[in-house]
């Protein structure tokens, strides 16, 4: 990685770790983000129960998921936690510091078209988006949906115009998800054939959306769309038109969106 951030992470950041050296009761580590800062993990902070080796958890090179405890700046002191990591947070650190390793890769083969250096390509880059963005990737998702141009941020017109060609072919613009439940209650004979024609009707003119059967009389609502707005628009418009039309019908529909 490119990305060295400068001074210490904060308490309660989430930071990526290579295990450099095991001893009894602790673990040293480097922060792969920060230029030469190492930190101590506790064997107490190693995994929750008594636990006889180390080694049995962690082994030298290893890459490891923290999350800052305390912060000694005078002593230059970091103490680290790998067991209050959870894996919902794991996976999501390391799923951002692959897409920040692709961002630098897009600047990389940017950087040898026009001729520069990568590494002071990187530089040149970060230095301007970071005032905005903390990190490459928040910035590139809205390159790709023509958000901001990052010429207006300071980048140099030549590397800029690279840049955005190679990022709209690279990176796909981040999706919003929009879920809900609708009940609906229809006592008639032919009540499965109205509540079937009015989902057939938003589902023909609207391809984003998903309807299933959730049992009981529960429909499943899913919407997928590159901006909440347009998403909200489009789950509101299914869901007055197959209200209304069972309401026509003599029935009832409630929609319940679900929490995020």
């Amino acid at each position: 990685m490119f990305l060295r951030k400068q001074g210490f992470p904060e308490e309660g950041e989430l930071v990526l770790c290579t295990v450099t050296k095991i001893f009894h009761h602790s673990v040293f580590v480097d922060l792969d983000e920060y230029s030469n800062r190492s930190a101590l993990i506790h064997i107490s902070e190693i995994s929750p129960g008594r636990i006889r080796n180390l080694r049995d958890f962690v082994v030298e090179g290893k890459k490891v998921v923290c999350v800052v405890l305390r912060i000694n700046q005078e002593k230059g002191h970091i103490d680290l936690s790998l067991r209050r990591v959870n894996e919902r947070q794991r996976i999501a650190k390391n799923n951002t510091i692959k897409m920040e390793q692709k961002s630098e890769k897009i600047v990389e083969l940017a950087a040898q078209k026009i001729g520069e250096d990568p590494k002071k390509a990187y530089e040149n880059v970060y230095s301007k988006v970071s005032k905005k963005y903390s990190t490459l990737i928040e910035c590139f998702e809205e390159v790709s949906v023509d958000a901001v141009k990052l010429e207006s941020l300071g980048v140099e017109k030549h590397l800029a115009q690279e840049l955005t060609e190679l990022i709209k072919q690279r990176i796909k613009p981040p999706q919003i998800e929009i879920k809900g439940q609708m009940k609906i209650t229809l006592y008639l004979s032919d009540g499965i054939s109205i509540i079937k024609d009015a989902f057939t009707d938003v589902l023909k003119s609207e391809k984003s959306l998903t309807i299933k059967y959730g049992g009981a009389g529960k429909y499943l609502f899913n919407i997928i769309s590159e901006d909440f707005k347009d998403a909200e628009k489009k789950m509101e418009k299914a869901v007055t038109h197959i209200s209304t039309k069972i309401q026509k019908s003599g029935g009832t529909a409630e929609f319940k969106r679900a929490e995020a």
